[in-house]
């Protein structure tokens, strides 16, 4: 067991679906990252024959690499919750997210920020995340945005349909304090609902 409390930060489905054996969770976010559908989902959103699209940290400096052409530039602070695990089931819930995270994602420790009384400042050093690594195998990189909407909105996986996890972190991360926000995920949840109104009008239009 470490000496120093062992706290995860949960930047996509980790937010509204926590680790067990949680103590204490503080919203903070991150800076000079971005969170970007970029990584291929196997076995939660997809299948091995048709991945769905979930969501990956990336340096800013190694997104501008990747992707030129991102729409939303500006963004490098990324959202979530920080996670205090009791001690007793360190090992434990260590196992259950090597298990939970193992389609490409790495463990880093990484500074959690906040604003404390109106100014910014680290809240939680060295707290575990989970990154997909650019050189892990399931990493996509930059897609389209109309392209990787249209994925997410198709795709389905033994965790149910890929846009319920769109939805569902669009909705927390919103919930998260007053200033949290996401312009690429918000932008992807706009492409998806408009989708799912496109459908239902196609299906009033045949009788459905």
């Amino acid at each position: 067991m470490s000496e120093r409390p062992y706290v995860v930060f949960g930047y996509g489905s980790l937010i509204w679906k926590p680790p067990p054996h949680v103590i204490a969770q503080t919203p903070g976010y991150l800076k000079g990252y971005v969170r970007r559908f970029a990584q291929k989902s196997h076995d939660h959103r997809g299948t091995p024959e048709n991945p769905g699209r979930v969501v990956t940290l990336i340096h800013k400096e190694d997104w501008d690499h990747f992707s030129g052409a991102d729409p939303f530039p500006d963004d490098d602070v990324v959202w979530g919750v920080a996670y205090t695990i009791d001690p007793a089931y360190e090992a434990e819930v260590r196992d259950y997210l090597d298990y939970r995270e193992k389609d490409g994602y790495t463990l880093e420790e990484l500074d959690i920020y906040g604003l404390v009384d109106g100014h910014e400042q680290v809240i939680i050093p060295k707290a575990y995340c989970y990154v997909g690594r650019p050189d892990n195998p399931s990493f996509l990189g930059s897609e389209p945005m109309d392209k990787l909407a249209e994925r997410i909105w198709h795709s389905v996986g033994p965790s149910g349909p890929n846009k319920e996890y769109l939805y569902h972190l669009s909705e927390s991360v919103r919930r998260l304090a007053p200033e949290s926000h996401d312009s690429h995920l918000f932008a992807l949840e706009t492409r998806c609902r408009e989708l799912d109104q496109m459908a239902r009008g196609d299906a009033s239009s045949n009788g459905v």
